[in-house]
């Protein structure tokens, strides 16, 4: 697009060195400028569109830039904060982080590949981020879960499991029915998801979130790799064989 700018200017006013500014421009060479600019764009629409194009690629490259810096600084906090609950292997030798909310149709789907990754293999450490995005009842869905969380770590995973397995519209009436299912007390449970804690994660799942241009569900983190979307089966255990390997 420059060039032809350079172009325009070449022809209008007969000198190369003119073309820094346009502002000793009479109003006829504006008007030449901008007539020739506009018919010349009529008949080659695809300059723009290519113009257009690279702008985007640029723009999404400083994004996944930005992103990439980002999981450096927080890889810490985002694998080993001390709030987050964690499944699979606590010891295992790779790390997989899951930004999920448990109204999330897409987290459902991915839900079952998850679980029998973890099953097969004994070296994932999973790491949950609640990241309750749907809405009200995801909010308190996410409290809950956080909530049980502290009540008795044990119990997480199972209400986890309740929650992200159901069908159906999630309520909260049948969030503190799954929660006794699972050997929580319901009473003790709507104390403990008062606690600022519970907000403090949610909202540092947020932050970093944002952080790694994170914007629905389900995305994961492993490795170097930020992943959005549900992901198959094999494209997983790809990313943890490509996460043992760095």
């Amino acid at each position: 697009m420059l060039s032809v700018i350079a172009l325009v200017f070449a022809m209008t006013l007969g000198s190369p060195s003119v073309f820094a500014t346009s502002d000793g421009l009479s109003n006829t060479q504006k008007k030449d400028v901008e007539t020739f600019v506009r018919d010349y764009l009529r008949k080659n629409p695809e300059i723009l569109v290519d113009a257009i194009r690279a702008l985007r690629d640029k723009e999404l490259a400083n994004t996944e830039r930005s992103a990439k810096d980002s999981l450096k600084l927080l890889r810490t906090q985002i694998e080993n904060s001390p709030y987050s609950p964690v499944g699979g292997n606590p010891n295992g030798d790779v790390t997989l982080v899951e930004f999920f909310d448990y109204r999330c149709p897409y987290c459902k789907k991915v839900f079952p590949d998850i679980m029998a990754l973890l099953k097969q293999d004994k070296g994932i450490r999973y790491v949950f981020k609640e990241f309750p995005i749907l809405g009200p009842v995801s909010v308190i869905a996410s409290r809950a879960a956080l909530a049980a969380w502290s009540i008795d770590k044990d119990k997480y995973v199972a209400f986890h499991k309740t929650m992200m397995g159901s069908r159906g519209q999630l309520t909260e009436e049948r969030i503190f029915k799954m929660a006794k299912k699972n050997g929580i007390d319901p009473d003790q449970l709507r104390k403990a998801m008062k606690d600022p804690g519970v907000s403090a994660e949610i909202n540092r799942n947020a932050s970093m979130a944002n952080a790694l241009n994170i914007t629905g569900t389900p995305a994961f983190v492993i490795g170097n790799a930020i992943v959005p979307g549900a992901v198959d089966m094999k494209t997983l255990k790809i990313l943890v064989s490509e996460a043992r390997g760095r």
